[in-house]
């Protein structure tokens, strides 16, 4: 079944027939219907008018007075327009008497219940992380980041003196505009020494938490529902959202780790209803097909390398037959390395000096055994199954273990979404 939540534009077939008309001694209108679902569009839907006329002109109505064996009869079907021209070619001879349409069409939203397990009528208070780490405005960056290094949070929501959100700051704000030298998910793997060190560097900074927060920020009402919450966040390509009430107070924060943990509990069907064929939608419909991936034998400045060209901050590692064995964070190459490189590699990660040599290579700083899955696997067990792991990537690979794609928890997200809205 082609995958309609990811095209924004397709076409509409209608096909206008009579109640009488026939194909092969059936009723022309189930044998399309037959035709499109065997076809394996995305769906088609019967309209029985009421009245009508056409070619003949002779007035068909369910009137009791004017009653007629051959009421009117359409049959729409929307799909992606190559769908559309293969089928049309089947259905075009069938239709010996009537009148086929076909347009362009703009999907604003998509989905079905077997596809989507996301709870969207749960209210995000329900399913909110809250009470919340906050920050203040006016607190000094040294000691935000502090906060924020001893309670292993990226992001912390920045209220003033009434509980407002007025900002968020998150690690890259201060990797950015506050001068430290690396992201949480490398600093938080470095001893307490070199910790203290860069605190200690930020305490001479005049800047505070209002210099450099990310403001304005894009909030959700706690009485909202998860299905808002999970379309603003993926439309926003935000990984959480500040929680507020109608005062615009702070009363928790959405991550899409909550909203996927609903996603993972929530039944997928109702017991004994069989699945259409091709309704539960695959990770192999969904991954990102652009696979950052070194080989076991590369170097410290090849790695480096693929890290600053691919923009990831993972990669994939293969032995010589190309199989995936192992993951390469940039915190595994900053935490794995001689202390007296970490600095260069910190800078050169960040594309402001030359990455170091060295005789450590991927299969040396990889860590082993990533999660792997057949493309075949569908979305919601693939949540199921990071979620279990407690890992960010999901590698998506063939029979003989070769990468074919990857899924990571904002694919996922924007897989049970599937929500559009109309520029």
């Amino acid at each position: 079944m082609p995958d309609l939540s990811l095209e924004k534009k397709a076409q509409c077939l209608r096909i206008y027939i009579g109640e009488s008309d026939r194909w092969r001694g059936k009723s022309l209108d189930a044998c399309l219907l037959e035709t499109f679902r065997a076809q394996g569009l995305a769906g088609a839907t019967v309209f029985r008018g009421i009245a009508g006329f056409g070619a003949h002109s002779r007035i068909r109505s369910s009137n009791i007075e004017v009653l007629s064996y051959d009421l009117p009869v359409v049959i729409e079907v929307i799909d992606t327009a190559d769908k559309i021209a293969a089928v049309l070619n089947i259905v075009y001879p069938m239709v010996r008497e009537g009148l086929i349409t076909l347009e362009d069409v703009k999907i604003v939203k998509y989905s079905q219940r077997f596809l989507h397990p996301l709870p969207a009528d749960r209210l995000v208070s329900e399913v909110m992380t809250h009470p919340v780490v906050t920050l203040s405005p006016e607190m000094p960056v040294h000691l935000a980041w502090k906060q924020m290094l001893e309670n292993t949070l990226k992001a912390m929501p920045v209220v003033d003196s009434n509980q407002k959100v007025v900002g968020i700051l998150t690690d890259e704000d201060l990797l950015e505009r506050a001068g430290i030298q690396q992201r949480l998910s490398v600093a938080i793997r470095l001893d307490a020494t070199e910790l203290n060190q860069e605190i200690h560097a930020l305490e001479t900074s005049p800047l505070k938490v209002t210099d450099v927060m990310s403001h304005p920020v894009t909030t959700i009402l706690a009485e909202e529902s998860l299905g808002v919450a999970t379309a603003r966040m993926v439309k926003s390509g935000l990984k959480r959202l500040p929680v507020v009430d109608h005062d615009g107070k702070l009363v928790g924060v959405l991550s899409r780790l909550d909203i996927l943990h609903q996603v993972a509990n929530a039944p997928h069907s109702e017991p004994g209803t069989p699945i259409p064929s091709g309704a539960a939608r695959t990770i192999a419909d969904v991954m990102s097909s652009e696979i950052p991936m070194v080989n076991q034998d590369d170097d410290l400045a090849t790695i480096i390398e693929k890290f600053t060209k691919t923009a990831s901050n993972r990669l994939i590692v293969v032995d010589a037959n190309g199989k995936a064995i192992g993951l390469i964070s940039d915190s595994d190459v900053v935490s794995r390395v001689q202390p007296a490189k970490r600095r260069s590699i910190q800078e050169a990660l960040r594309r402001i000096g030359k990455a170091p040599t060295g005789k450590e290579n991927a299969f040396d700083l990889m860590s082993p055994g990533p999660l792997t899955a057949a493309p075949d696997l569908p979305v919601a067990d693939a949540v199921k199954k990071m979620l279990a792991e407690s890992r960010k990537w999901l590698v998506v690979v063939d029979g003989y273990g070769k990468p074919l794609g990857l899924v990571d928890r904002q694919i996922l997200l924007e897989a049970i979404t599937s929500f559009y809205v109309t520029e």
